[in-house]
């Protein structure tokens, strides 16, 4: 949901938010902080992402909806069946206040995330030397 003043930080993103979609956006916040407790909290593009060798995740908030960013098409083939009754993009997953992610599905997801982010990076140093 687009405020006049881009948000500094995530709080102030969250703020900004009605009360249901606050709430629900704070639980993902946390299952996300805990399921990659090393990555670094930002504001990009306007909303919270999680960086650790690159971009994890993130999270917005729309008028009807909140979208869980897990910036991987592999997530998504990977995690289609346990997805099927959300709506998907190209990298991401919309859900409602009242149909949230289950949890130990957000933490196998970020985790996934780190691991492919590590592996990029490991490829990258390889191929460097």
């Amino acid at each position: 949901m687009p405020t006049s003043q881009p948000p500094k930080t995530v709080d102030d993103f969250l703020a900004a938010l009605p009360g249901d979609f606050r709430l629900a956006l704070e639980k993902l916040r946390k299952t996300i902080k805990a399921a990659a407790p090393n990555a670094d909290e930002v504001i990009s593009y306007r909303i919270p992402f999680y960086k650790q060798n690159g971009m994890l995740v993130g999270f917005s908030a729309a008028k009807e909806h909140c979208t869980f960013h897990i910036i991987s098409a592999a997530m998504l083939r990977d995690n289609a069946k346990a997805l099927a009754s959300f709506a998907t993009g190209k990298g991401s997953i919309q859900f409602t206040p009242e149909n949230p992610i289950p949890a130990a599905l957000v933490i196998k997801i970020v985790k996934a995330r780190v691991s492919e982010n590590e592996q990029r990076t490991k490829k990258k140093r390889t191929s460097s030397r």
